[in-house]
């Protein structure tokens, strides 16, 4: 070998320990970029946690763990009732007999029942059915029972509205309404199940468990994701074409 092969020799060697240098450079750069986009989704995810939970409380927070009293309920022109349950109805019923509204509309009906059904099982159903109470069924959901709520409204020029629903549903009935009626002064009136523990929700796990796919569909409805079809029906028919003396019953809770 020459002396110029000797003489390059370590050249060569300090090539090769400079590669894989900088080989060992690039992989720290991706393991420091890596920590460093794990951290970032760590955190994102606890921050949507966090927020997310407090966003339920702040939801659960909003129920009524008890109904006002008749008498307490500030009058208004009319009384909606979005059906889910008898109770609502009743509750609706007993608002309007006690005045605190002229006119009763009971929102998202089922056809499987008459109004003289209605009627007979009411107490003075005949008379209430003739001039006061209107039915409509072709609410198929919230949303629904807000566009339904509203033409009815518009249609008798009523400015304000007593809400008859359940305590967990009233949130987001309260939203889609004051969506579609902005200038109707809306008043609560949340119907407490006896079965479901309001006031210490987190120790009954059907009431938990009721409560978080609410706020599930409160927010999806908040950023308007819902239900393509709201109305029963062609989608061009005018709410009011159900709005007549027609069954009534609750359809299955929206």
């Amino acid at each position: 070998m020459s002396k110029a092969d000797g003489r390059m020799a370590p050249c060569r060697e300090g090539a090769q320990e400079s590669g894989g240098g900088r080989a060992g450079d690039g992989r720290a750069r991706r393991r420091t970029i890596l920590r460093r986009i794990l951290t970032v989704l760590v955190l994102s995810v606890g921050l949507v946690g966090v927020a997310g939970v407090a966003g339920f409380l702040a939801f659960t927070a909003q129920i009524s763990p008890r109904e006002p009293l008749t008498v307490a309920v500030k009058p208004a022109d009319a009384i909606v009732v979005l059906t889910g349950g008898p109770a609502r109805i009743l509750d609706g019923l007993a608002l309007l007999t006690d005045g605190r509204g002229r006119r009763l509309l009971i929102s998202g009906v089922n056809p499987s029942l008459s109004a003289e059904d209605l009627s007979r099982v009411l107490p003075d159903g005949e008379r209430l059915m003739r001039c006061c109470i209107d039915l409509g069924h072709k609410a198929l959901n919230t949303r629904g029972n807000a566009i339904e709520v509203a033409e009815w409204a518009r249609g008798r020029s009523f400015r304000s509205l007593v809400v008859v629903t359940s305590a967990w549903h009233m949130p987001r009935a309260m939203m889609e309404l004051a969506r579609v009626l902005p200038e109707v002064d809306l008043v609560a009136y949340p119907v407490v199940a006896t079965t479901q523990q309001t006031e210490r929700w987190w120790s009954d796990f059907a009431t938990a468990r009721l409560l978080i796919k609410e706020y599930v569909k409160y927010i999806m409805a908040m950023v308007k994701i819902r239900p393509a079809q709201a109305l029963a029906g062609p989608a061009d028919a005018p709410a009011s074409a159900l709005l007549h003396a027609a069954p009534v019953e609750a359809r299955v809770s929206r």
